[in-house]
C-alpha cells in the first residue's frame, strides 16, 4: 500500500524546522543497502545505463533520505527495498539511450522504464507502481498543496538535498562527509547541471522547465542549472 503524505509535515516537524534542527551523528555504514535478486538486476541494469556519477548520486539518495526519516520521522514506515529501487531508477530516463529517444520528460520516460523492469524481474506490480508513481513526482518540488506517497516524499527531500543542498542540515556533516567518500560526487554538480541544459534544449517542454523562470525559452540560462552549480553544501566535495 502507498501512504499518503502532505508536505505540511515538513514545514511544521518540530526537529526539522527553525535555526539548529536536530542533527543525529549518523554515518553512512549505518544505512546498508537493501539485497535480493530483485535488487541485483536493478542494480546490474542502472550500472549499464548511467555514468558512474549518476550510480553514485542514487546511493547518496538513498542514504540521505533512509537517515532523513529515521532522525526526524521514524513513526514512518514504509519498505527500503522499494525506496531503494526508486532511488536506483529515478534517474534512469537520462540514460543516453531513452533521454533524446523520446518526447517524454526525463522522469516520465523513466518512470515508465523503470515499472516495465520491475515487473520483468519479477517485482510484484504494487511496487512497481510505488516506484513508477514516485519517480514522476520526484521532481515535482514547487507542487503546493495535495497529496504524495511517502516514498515519493522521501525521494523529493533526498534528490533535492544532493543536488541543491536544500535542508542539508536536517543531517548531521559526518553522514554527509562519509557518504560523498563512499559514493563520491566526482563532479556531480556539473555533471547533472549540463544533463539539465540538454534535457532542456532537446526538449523546451519538458517538466524540468518547471524550475526556470516563467516564460523560459531556449537562450536563458538555466535558473534550475545555475542552483544546482551553486550548491554550496556539497561543493567541498565535487
Amino acid at each position: 500500500m502507498m501512504s499518503l503524505f502532505t508536505n505540511l509535515q515538513i514545514l511544521t516537524h518540530p526537529t526539522a524546522n527553525g535555526d539548529h534542527p536536530k542533527q543525529d551523528d549518523y554515518t553512512v555504514t549505518d544505512f546498508p543497502l537493501p539485497d535480493s535478486k530483485i535488487v541485483r538486476e536493478v542494480r546490474d541494469f542502472v550500472q549499464n545505463e548511467l555514468s558512474s556519477q549518476t550510480y553514485n548520486h542514487s546511493h547518496r539518495v538513498y542514504v540521505y533520505g533512509v537517515a532523513l526519516v529515521k532522525s526526524h520521522f521514524p513513526s514512518w514506515s514504509y519498505d527500503l527495498e522499494t525506496y531503494y529501487l526508486a532511488c536506483l531508477l529515478h534517474d534512469i530516463g537520462t540514460a543516453e539511450r531513452f533521454l533524446a529517444a523520446t518526447k517524454l520528460s526525463f522522469e516520465f520516460k523513466g518512470a515508465i522504464v523503470a515499472r516495465d523492469l520491475i515487473l520483468n524481474v519479477g517485482g510484484v506490480e504494487d511496487q512497481a507502481d510505488s516506484v513508477c508513481d514516485a519517480i514522476i513526482r520526484h521532481q515535482d518540488i514547487f507542487v503546493k498543496g495535495g497529496n504524495i506517497t511517502m516514498i515519493g516524499q522521501i525521494l523529493q527531500l533526498a534528490t533535492i538535498l544532493d543536488n541543491v543542498g536544500i535542508r542539508a542540515n536536517l543531517l548531521h556533516p559526518a553522514l554527509i562527509r562519509t557518504t560523498c567518500a563512499a559514493y563520491p560526487r566526482n563532479g556531480w554538480s556539473e555533471c547533472f547541471a549540463q544533463t539539465i541544459e540538454r534535457e532542456l534544449a532537446l526538449k523546451p517542454w519538458c517538466h524540468t522547465s518547471s524550475f526556470e523562470v516563467p516564460n523560459w525559452k531556449e537562450g536563458i540560462t538555466s535558473k534550475f542549472a545555475s542552483d544546482v552549480r551553486g550548491n554550496d553544501v556539497m561543493r567541498p566535495y565535487n
